[in-house]
């Protein structure tokens, strides 16, 4: 085992992979940007190291910064978190040929599982279920046009290299289309730098359910469960719960057995997360992606298993066996993610931090990247924390969700507080038969 680990990333995910590492007796260390100084993770780590200004460019997303940070801490390894540079996969190949213990899937799994197409080719030779779509970039309209007609409408529209609902959307005839793909194509090129463009037939009603996968050192490969991410706004969770109350005992098999395929595929090592949409109708599912990191809501898999998924990470870094026995999970948990936005049109709200007050109790988890007196600014995604809750059952997981979401305060900006009271009270969501549409129904309600 190694005795250092620096944090590539920020905030609440940065604060959750410190207070592991520091529980194993190894050495955290943190780095950060200007705009984060002040932030509860930089004094939680032994050490921390400024890379830069607030743009992510220029800090968290450069290389060489970030590698120069591991040199000067005389850091053993380094762990990615989520986002930044947790997907990418010359990052990882710079961190081994450093020499340093890199904590994450195999380079070669993030490359070939960060293209969607060239994942979806990689799943259909594996056998796991894929929607019918393309096999290679769409290079015009024209070209659109006629995979579409192929396809059948309505057609998801999706950046290759991209992810977070960038450069997405559902076209349902061809005058839609026309004018989703040249949209697409030109967000894809500025948010990713790759301008390829996927066609896939578009899953109506669909509910997005993904499986936490841990490949171990000896390359066995392990399904933890299924969480359910369709809680969504613009493309992107809000809410999950694991476990989800639309997959029968029956699909669950199903779908468990092939996320192990989709990560033996690839030879995956470490957490990683193989996502589904399902029919709810039909009880059946396609492959979306996988996403090769740990997940944003990975505490409702750790509240669920008991397995600190993060210190599972580190001992598959260092090539040594997992530290838990069972897998088998307990209860109901549910996942809150809450952002500095406005509730009702979820647009980010930056601002200072007045009043901060975490709700307590059993069954109670918060992951926080912020604290009372804090700034929370315009350079990165607004998420100021978890609020996690795990109960016997779902409507115990649900009533402990309500008083916990009643008694959190945070005061001075706009948060989405209001709106899971709103989620927590709507009939479809209680019932457990929502699907990606929610908010956007709730919305128009």
């Amino acid at each position: 085992m190694f005795e250092s680990v620096l944090v590539a990333n920020r905030g609440e995910i940065a604060s959750r992979v410190i207070r592991t590492v520091r529980a194993m007796g190894l050495k955290a260390i943190a780095v950060y940007s200007e705009a984060d100084a002040d932030l509860p993770f930089v004094a939680e780590a032994d050490e921390a190291v400024l890379l830069g200004p607030p743009q992510p460019a220029q800090s968290y997303l450069d290389i060489d910064r970030v590698l120069e940070a591991a040199r000067r801490t005389n850091a053993q390894a380094i762990h990615p978190g989520y986002g930044f540079l947790a997907e990418n996969a010359e990052f990882a190949e710079r961190v081994i040929a450093q020499g340093l213990a890199w904590i994450g899937p195999p380079p070669l799994a993030i490359a070939r599982m960060g293209d969607k197409i060239n994942a979806r080719n990689l799943m259909i030779e594996a056998g796991v279920p894929v929607s019918a779509g393309v096999w290679e970039p769409v290079p015009d309209v024209a070209t659109a046009v006629a995979e579409a007609e192929r396809i059948g409408y309505p057609v998801m529209v999706k950046a290759a290299g991209g992810g977070g609902g960038i450069g997405m959307g559902a076209a349902r005839d061809e005058a839609e289309l026309v004018k989703m793909y040249q949209t697409a194509r030109t967000r894809a090129e500025r948010f990713f730098g790759n301008p390829d463009i996927l066609l896939e037939r578009y899953v109506e009603r669909a509910r997005h359910v993904e499986v936490q996968i841990l490949g171990l050192a000896d390359g066995t490969v392990l399904a933890l469960g299924e969480r359910d991410c369709s809680v969504q706004r613009r493309h992107q969770k809000i809410v999950e719960e694991t476990p989800s109350p639309g997959v029968s005992p029956e699909l669950r098999a199903r779908m468990l057995a092939a996320a192990v395929r989709a990560g033996e595929a690839v030879g995956y090592r470490g957490a990683g997360t193989v996502e589904f949409l399902l029919d709810s109708a039909a009880q059946d599912f396609v492959f979306l992606e996988m996403n090769t990191r740990l997940q944003v809501e990975h505490p409702i898999t750790e509240l669920v298993t008991g397995i600190d998924l993060v210190e599972q990470q580190l001992l598959i870094a260092a090539g040594e066996p997992p530290s838990f026995t069972s897998t088998e999970p307990r209860g109901h948990a549910v996942e809150f993610r809450v952002y500095a936005e406005d509730p009702q049109r979820f647009l980010p709200n930056p601002g200072e931090i007045k009043i901060w007050e975490e709700p307590v109790g059993e069954g109670v988890r918060i992951d926080a990247g912020y604290a009372e007196g804090n700034t929370v600014t315009p350079f990165y995604d607004p998420l100021l924390a978890k609020l996690c809750v795990h109960g016997t059952d779902r409507p115990a997981a649900l009533r402990r969700a309500g008083q916990a979401v009643a008694a959190f305060r945070i005061e001075g900006l706009k948060t989405n507080l209001p709106f899971f009271t709103e989620l927590l009270g709507d009939e479809e969501f209680v019932a457990g038969t929502y699907d990606t549409g929610l908010v956007d129904r709730m919305r128009r309600r």
